[in-house]
C-alpha cells in the first residue's frame, strides 16, 4: 500500500548542548541498545536536548520523549500516560484497510492514539471513520492524529453514537493482550512506564477480546468484521471465543512483523 508522511512541527527552541558522541555515550550507558538511532533521533527534535535526554535515560518510552510514533510511513503524536503504538500493529491496520471500499464504516476501538484509523483515513477515500477510548488522555491524543474522524470517550461500545449499531464494517482493535501475570516480564520501559490497562490483557489475555467478541455483532453490518491483534499462541482461543458468539473466524499472520490478528465475520 502507498503511505504518505504525516509530520509533526517541533518547537526548535535553542541549540543542542551536547555533542552527538555525548548523547550516544550517555544513552547507551543508560542500556540503550539503539544508542546512535535514538541520539540522531533526540537531536533532530532541537529543544531542551539536555531534558529529552535525561527523560529517556530515566527510562521513558522513546517515542514518549520525541512526542510521536512511527506506524508504517505515518508519524503518530504519542504524548505520555498514551500507549506507544508498535510496528507488528501494521498488519491489524493493512487488514483492516484491505476490507474497506469507499462509503463504509470503520471503527477502531481502544484506541490509544489511534494510529489504526489514522492510516484508514490516510487510504482508504470517503470512508467513515470513529475511534474510541475510555482512556481521556488517549482520546486527547487520538483528536490529533484524527482531525478529520470522529473520535469518542467511553467503554467500548458504549463509547459509540448509537446509529453506528448494525452499520460497521470493519470492527478493529488492538485490546490489551499480555496475561496478567506475564506483565512483570515485559520491557521496563513498557511496565514501567505505559499505563497498567493498556497492557495487562486479564489472566489469559483475552478479557477484552471477550467482551468486543460478545458485542460485535449487534454492532455490525450484514457481513461486517471484526479484527483484533493476538498473540500466536492465543489464536486458538481468540477463535473459538468468536465461533462460540456466532461469528466466521479465520486469522491472518505475519512472519515478518510477529504478529496475528484474529478475524470475525458477522
Amino acid at each position: 500500500m502507498a503511505w504518505r508522511r504525516v509530520t509533526c512541527d517541533s518547537p526548535r527552541v535553542s541549540a543542542p548542548t551536547r555533542t552527538y558522541d555525548e548523547v550516544v555515550a550517555t544513552l547507551r550507558a543508560a542500556g540503550c541498545v539503539y544508542a546512535e538511532d535514538e541520539a540522531d533521533l533526540i537531536l533532530a527534535e532541537g529543544g531542551d536536548v539536555e531534558a529529552l535526554v535525561a527523560r529517556r535515560v530515566a527510562g521513558e518510552p522513546l517515542e514518549w520523549v520525541l512526542g510521536w510514533a512511527e506506524f508504517a510511513d505515518l508519524r503518530i503524536v504519542v504524548r505520555p500516560g498514551v500507549f506507544v503504538p508498535r510496528r507488528r500493529t501494521e498488519l491489524l491496520a493493512a487488514q483492516a484497510i484491505a476490507r474497506l471500499r469507499p462509503a463504509a464504516v470503520a471503527v477502531e476501538l481502544c484506541c490509544g492514539a489511534a494510529p489504526v484509523a489514522a492510516a484508514i483515513l490516510e487510504e482508504v477515500p470517503f470512508v467513515e471513520v470513529h475511534a474510541a477510548d475510555v482512556d481521556p488522555v488517549a482520546v486527547a491524543c487520538a483528536r490529533e492524529n484524527l482531525p478529520n474522524g470522529n473520535v469518542h470517550e467511553g467503554d467500548l461500545f458504549e463509547a459509540l453514537p448509537a446509529d453506528l449499531r448494525g452499520r460497521i464494517d470493519v470492527l478493529v482493535a488492538n485490546t490489551p493482550y499480555v496475561p496478567t501475570d506475564e506483565v512483570a516480564l515485559m520491557p521496563p520501559e513498557a511496565r514501567d512506564h505505559e499505563p497498567r490497562h493498556t497492557l495487562d490483557g486479564g489472566p489469559d489475555g483475552l478479557a477484552l477480546l471477550r467482551r468486543i467478541s460478545g458485542g460485535a455483532s449487534e454492532w455490525l453490518a450484514s457481513g461486517g468484521q471484526v479484527l483484533i491483534e493476538v498473540s500466536e499462541r492465543q489464536l486458538p482461543e481468540a477463535k473459538a471465543v468468536f465461533e462460540a458468539d456466532g461469528l466466521e473466524s479465520s486469522s491472518a499472520h505475519s512472519d515478518e512483523l510477529q504478529a496475528t490478528v484474529v478475524i470475525g465475520r458477522r
